[in-house]
C-alpha cells in the first residue's frame, strides 16, 4: 500500500494541543504550529480499522495486555532492531514520561541522589528529576558546528558517590543523533564501572536514517544496568493513546521499577492503546519505511530552501526523528529577539531552545512531520523575517 503524506489534515478545533493551545502557550492564536512532537499525518488505516472494529462492540471496559500484544513488541524489536527480548522482560505503562519519573524514584531512593542528563535534551528528562526532589547533574553535549557528541571526560568528572542514574536520550531529541555502537559502549563502560543505572529513552528508535542500536542489545553487561523506555506513539502518531512499555533484562532492576509503577498506578493502559500498539507493530513495517522517506525529503527540502534563500539559519541534518534543531546564532540577535521575530513576524510556533537546557540559547526546534506545502509556507515566512 502507498501512503499519502501529502494529504493535509485539519486538526484545529479537535482539542489538539499543537494547534488549539497556541494562545495559552505562546500568547498568539494566528501561528503556524510546528512545535509539539506529534505528526500532522493520518494515523495509518491498519490501526484505525482495528480501533473501529473494537469500537463496534460499544463496550470500553477494563482490558489487559494479551500474549499477542506482547508478541507484537517482541517481534518488532527483533525484526526492526535485531534485539531479542521476552515477555517477562516487558512491563506496560501509560507513557514514557510517567515511566521515566517512576524510574527516578525507583533507582534514586534518597533525596541526595543524583541523575546525570546530557543537554540540550527533551525537557521532561530533567524536569522529572526535580519533581522527584532529586538532583540534576548536567553533562553538556559537545557541539561541533551543529554535530553533537558526548563529552565523556566531563561526564566522568561529574560522577560522585551520590550518582545513581544516567538518562540517555537515544536517538537524541532535539539534536537528532543516532549514537554509534562505539559511543554507547564507551558510555556504558563508565556507568558499569561506577554502578550507575542507565534509563534509555528510545521512543524515537524507529524513525532513524542510519543504523540504530538499542543500548541493552550490546551485551549482557550493558543490559544488566539498563532499563529501556519505548512506545509506538511517535512512530505511528498514536501518542494520545498513552501506551508505552519498559524493558529490562535485569529482574532486580525491573522489579524495583514495577514496584514504583504500581504504587503510582501507571500500569493501567488505555483500552484502544493495546489495540493500536499491537496493530502498529504487526502491520507497520512498510508504513515506517515510507514515512522515513517522506521525512527525509522534508529535511532535504528544508536544507535546500534555506541555502537558496541565503538564510543564516544552520542545522545538522538529523540522523533520526522528524525534528530539526535550528541555530540562529549568525544573526547576532539575542535569544529573545529571535523568539519575538518568530512569533510576531514569521507567525510560527517553534519550541524554545532554552527549555532544552541552558546551553541552547539562539536555538529553536521545528517539527517537519507535515505535508510539503505547509512546510514550504512556514519556511517562506521564516526566511522573509530573517
Amino acid at each position: 500500500m502507498i501512503y499519502n503524506f501529502d494529504e493535509q489534515i485539519d486538526r484545529k478545533n479537535t482539542n489538539c494541543e499543537k494547534h488549539d493551545a497556541l494562545k495559552k502557550v505562546f500568547g498568539h492564536e494566528d501561528l503556524q504550529a510546528l512545535w509539539v512532537a506529534d505528526m500532522d499525518f493520518k494515523t495509518p488505516c491498519f490501526i484505525n480499522d482495528k480501533i473501529i472494529e473494537a469500537a463496534k462492540n460499544s463496550v470500553y471496559g477494563y482490558s489487559f495486555a494479551s500474549d499477542d500484544f506482547y508478541n507484537s513488541i517482541i517481534n518488532w524489536q527483533k525484526n526492526e532492531h535485531n534485539w531479542e527480548i521476552n515477555k517477562d522482560e516487558i512491563f506496560v505503562v501509560n507513557g514514557v514520561v510517567p515511566a521515566y519519573s517512576a524510574c527516578i524514584e525507583a533507582f534514586c531512593p534518597n533525596k541526595k541522589d543524583e541523575v546525570i542528563v546530557q543537554t540540550p535534551v527533551y525537557p521532561p528528562l530533567f524536569n522529572c528529576v526535580t519533581a522527584n526532589n532529586r538532583k540534576v547533574v548536567v553533562n553538556e553535549l559537545k557541539n561541533d558546528n551543529g554535530y553533537y557528541t558526548m563529552d565523556l571526560d566531563d561526564l566522568k568528572s561529574k560522577i560522585t558517590e551520590n550518582t545513581k542514574v544516567l538518562c540517555l536520550c537515544s536517538p537524541h531529541n532535539p539534536v537528532g543523533r543516532v549514537w554509534s555502537k562505539e559511543e554507547l559502549e564507551s558510555l556504558a563502560e563508565i556507568c558499569i564501572q561506577n554502578n550507575i543505572t542507565i534509563i534509555s529513552d528510545e521512543i524515537h528508535a524507529d524513525i532513524t536514517f542510519k543504523k540504530f542500536t538499542p543500548l541493552a542489545s550490546i551485551s549482557e553487561k550493558v543490559a544488566n544496568i539498563t532499563i529501556t523506555l519505548n512506545s509506538a506513539g511517535k512512530t505511528f502518531n498514536i501518542a494520545g493513546l498513552n501506551t508505552s512499555y519498559a524493558i529490562s533484562k535485569n529482574n532486580i532492576l525491573l522489579g524495583k521499577f514495577k514496584k514504583i509503577a504500581r504504587k503510582r498506578q501507571i500500569s493501567s493502559v488505555n483500552f484502544f492503546g493495546y489495540i493500536a500498539t499491537q496493530a502498529a507493530y504487526e502491520n507497520g513495517s512498510s508504513y515506517v519505511k515510507q514515512l522515513k522517506e517522506y521525512i527525509q525529503k522534508n529535511i532535504d527540502f528544508t536544507d535546500e530552501y534555506l541555502k537558496q534563500n541565503n538564510s543564516k539559519i544552520k542545522f545538522f541534518k538529523p540522523e533520526a526523528t522528524y525534528l530539526l534543531w535550528l541555530n540562529f546564532e549568525e544573526y547576532k540577535l539575542s535569544h529573545n529577539e529571535i523568539k519575538e521575530k518568530l512569533l510576531r513576524q514569521s507567525k510560527v510556533a517553534l519550541n524554545d531552545g532554552v527549555s532544552f537546557g541552558s546551553n541552547a540559547k539562539q536555538h529553536f526546534r521545528i517539527n517537519l512531520a507535515l505535508s510539503k506545502e505547509p512546510l514550504q509556507q512556514a519556511l517562506e515566512k521564516i526566511c522573509y523575517s530573517f
